[in-house]
């Protein structure tokens, strides 16, 4: 029987992707789960596998095409002839045959089942069977929580708590704050011009800069970090962290910094709900890192930042930049940040005022720390110091507020013994 694979909801209230690359050929017989294309979202580019075995019988996408959510991708013919034959020996082919004849009935007219590649990939690592999970989701979708509840069910211990959904954007963000920018100039009257399209990633930073600068009035605290016994440390270090896998940096340190601050200032680890004339305040620390990628700038989380240790997050923090270079960061590898760093040391500089990341309130700022003169004791001496740039919603926090925020975090970078103490 055929059947035609749209494009999932995937979830975030993400309503479209650019596809980056089509895996498979129409006469093509693929296995269930097997990768089926290559998109790229407002989150991350990633995988879309395919929701059943069978032949490729017509694609109806093609590489740099946008679509939406719903849209026809691969239609597949004689499906449930395919399984067998998608299978690499027969005796393995019955009972996979058999298996997925006995999955399929929860599926929504025997079609491919409901749910985010990020959670189909989740069903397979912790063993559920995701056919046969009640989706909560809009139109039945099975989310990440769902297959979480199917374990606690099957072992008999209380779900766990969902998670926070996160809040969804508008899809116009200029239109919803009422800007309409003036009609451009015929620049091709003074020479040539070229004109060239801004990939899916770089329109989705742009739109999401233009409505943060637009909703959140901006306001900046600048000061600087002695960091000159943390970066002994870093320097002292290095090569025995080096020894077990793990690249310590300046940036592993801030994220511990900024958590335990946090802690101190929970409503920096918060979002603004204007509506309800509410601060949501996060009673978890996930905190976002930008990534300077060939495509653009991207910002993967860290999880639960407050309860590692540093060497830890250097080794989760140089994993997770490598993932985000390589095109292999998940959806769950860029969602759910609660606080995001931007650390541009590397490239120089001596400050920036850095976009909060919408819906988030706060971001902090570093530049590259150098030797400088100070005074110490009446004495001037060289220590290095560290520009630092918290930028902060005005609308939550007043500016006395914020200095003291960072200096909660100033305080700490400049006595590294504290950020090793364990909570």
């Amino acid at each position: 029987m055929p059947r035609t694979f749209v494009l999932p909801d995937l979830g975030e209230g993400l309503v479209e992707a650019e596809i980056r690359n089509v895996l498979v050929h129409e006469g093509d017989v693929v296995k269930e789960d097997s990768p089926l294309l290559e998109v790229e979202t407002d989150k991350a580019q990633v995988e879309i596998p395919s929701p059943f075995a069978g032949r490729v019988e017509k694609i109806h996408v093609q590489p740099g095409q946008t679509v939406k959510v719903g849209q026809p991708l691969v239609s597949f013919g004689d499906v449930g002839g395919a399984v067998e034959a998608a299978r690499p020996a027969p005796a393995v082919a019955k009972a996979a045959a058999a298996s997925v004849e006995t999955k399929a009935a929860p599926a929504v007219d025997g079609g491919p089942v409901p749910a985010t590649p990020s959670t189909r990939r989740l069903a397979r690592e912790l063993g559920v069977d995701i056919r046969a999970v009640r989706g909560s989701g809009p139109g039945g979708r099975i989310t990440d929580d769902d297959v979480r509840a199917a374990i606690a069910k099957a072992s008999g211990a209380p779900p766990a708590a969902p998670r926070e959904a996160a809040p969804e954007g508008p899809a116009k963000p200029l239109a919803a704050v009422g800007l309409e920018p003036p009609p451009l100039p015929r620049f091709e009257q003074w020479g040539p011009v070229e004109r060239q399209p801004l990939s899916h990633l770089r329109r989705t930073i742009a739109e999401r800069m233009t409505l943060s600068a637009a909703l959140i009035p901006h306001v900046s605290h600048f000061d600087k970090a002695d960091i000159t016994d943390l970066n002994a440390i870093v320097i002292r270090s290095f090569d025995a962290a080096k020894q077990r896998g793990i690249t310590l940096t300046l940036t592993s340190f801030l994220l511990k910094a900024a958590a335990l601050a946090l802690r101190e200032y929970p409503q920096f680890n918060a979002s603004l709900d204007p509506g309800a004339g509410e601060l949501i305040l996060k009673r978890y620390c996930h905190l976002g890192i930008a990534v300077a990628t060939e495509r653009g700038l991207i910002v993967p989380v860290i999880r639960d930042v407050d309860k590692k240790p540093v060497m830890e997050l250097a080794r989760e923090l140089a994993a997770l930049a490598q993932r985000v270079r390589d095109g292999k960061a998940t959806l769950d590898d860029l969602r759910g940040g609660t606080f995001t760093i931007t650390n541009i040391g590397a490239l120089g500089g001596t400050g920036a005022i850095p976009i909060i990341n919408y819906p988030e309130v706060a971001i902090l700022g570093v530049a590259r720390g150098r030797e400088e003169p100070v005074v110490r004791g009446g004495q001037i001496v060289v220590r290095t110091m560290l520009p630092v740039t918290l930028t902060f919603d005005h609308r939550m926090a007043d500016g006395a507020d914020g200095a003291r925020f960072a200096q909660a975090i100033i305080r700490r970078l400049e006595a590294p013994e504290t950020l090793f103490v364990e909570w």
